[in-house]
């Protein structure tokens, strides 16, 4: 691996600018370099090293292939424009989509030619994906759909929807799920922005639709096995979300560190930081290493858990440490506010605890 990652550390040479780590906070909103490197980063195999050479990677094994994106980490590599493209609807597309759906949208997807948005989140089931009320009905080869989304990232930019509907009731909720391929450009759809607080690096959404039509050829995956679709998406978010909340974790603690004097609850706070990043990188690559020889991995949530909790204590403390001169550091505000998001992307901290004490401990369904 030593030699791959000396290679990819020349390509990010000769792609960043010159003062990119020193000027970071600049960068980190140049919309025209993310867009050029994540198109150069999968021209040149590197975004995702673990596809096979014709898909556009390197066919390197899990190892490599994560040493690869700890190193993009370490050199805080320029954020994706539309990362959930690469990391979740891409995989679903490789994994379940038919030979022509895969011809058509795969590529696209990886490179960011073409944008996706994930149609999960509903008002009143937010992370909960088995209560999920939008409909679709099957009826001579065409979907009718009918209901909303919300907090749907970058839907107002999208082209493309992985759009999760209930096709059949009775039974097991998450067993009547299918997984639509939706053009947001079709009639019936309407996005509509949501205004949220701190810096928006990425828009947040609501989207209605009303008697959309989508083809059956568009459906991903089985009729009704939506939820199979979505569980194996999630699973490769949250496989890489870890090494992002382990940097930023260590990031956020900066300051802290820095500080030449620090009371004793500080310290302790602190300590418990320190902690709190090392138990991230260690749970995480645990949870690689069981992936890569396809073990189950019952400590995926728990990383998830730790790991968006961490960042956030961490980007706290620094707040709390640097007190009123942190009016002159507005770095520190937007990390704060960045961090708050960790919870619930890639499924919220209440999911998250759910899974663990139902899948990890065997615990019983809690009920109101």
């Amino acid at each position: 691996m030593t030699d791959l990652g000396a290679v990819f550390d020349a390509f990010l040479d000769d792609f960043l600018p010159a003062d990119y780590v020193e000027n970071y906070q600049r960068y980190r909103g140049d919309a025209e370099l993310r867009k050029a490197y994540q198109a150069a980063a999968f021209d040149e195999g590197w975004l995702i090293p673990e596809w096979g050479r014709d898909e556009g990677g390197r066919d390197l094994n899990g190892a490599d292939a994560l040493a690869v994106k700890l190193v993009g980490a370490r050199r805080r590599v320029p954020r994706l424009m539309n990362i959930q493209g690469v990391g979740v609807a891409a995989p679903a597309i490789r994994a379940f989509g038919t030979a022509a759906q895969r011809d058509r949208l795969l590529r696209p997807a990886a490179r960011g030619d073409e944008w996706w948005a994930l149609g999960m989140s509903e008002p009143g089931a937010g992370s909960d994906l088995a209560s999920l009320r939008t409909t679709a009905t099957l009826t001579d080869g065409v979907f009718t759909v009918n209901g909303q989304k919300i907090w749907t990232t970058q839907g107002d930019e999208a082209r493309w929807c992985t759009l999760y509907v209930r096709t059949a009731t009775g039974g097991k909720p998450h067993h009547g799920i299918s997984c639509l391929i939706l053009d947001m450009r079709s009639p019936g759809v309407v996005v509509r922005p949501i205004r949220t607080a701190g810096p928006a690096v990425e828009s947040f959404c609501e989207v209605f639709l009303d008697d959309v039509k989508v083809p059956q050829d568009a459906l991903l995956g089985e009729l009704n096995g939506g939820w199979t679709v979505a569980m194996s998406s999630l699973e490769h978010e949250r496989d890489m979300i870890w090494i992002n909340t382990w940097l930023e974790t260590n990031r956020a603690m900066g300051p802290a560190l820095r500080a030449p004097d620090l009371a004793q609850h500080q310290l302790v706070k602190l300590g418990r930081a320190l902690a709190d990043a090392e138990s991230v990188r260690l749970t995480g690559l645990r949870t690689a290493a069981q992936r890569f020889a396809d073990l189950p991995s019952p400590a995926a949530s728990i990383l998830k858990l730790l790991g968006s909790e961490s960042v956030q204590r961490a980007a706290l403390l620094s707040l709390e440490v640097a007190g009123e001169k942190a009016f002159d550091d507005p770095a520190l505000f937007d990390e704060r506010l960045d961090s708050l998001g960790a919870t619930i992307y890639g499924g919220t901290s209440e999911v998250q605890r759910n899974i663990i004490a139902e899948r990890t401990l065997g615990l019983p369904k809690g009920r109101l």
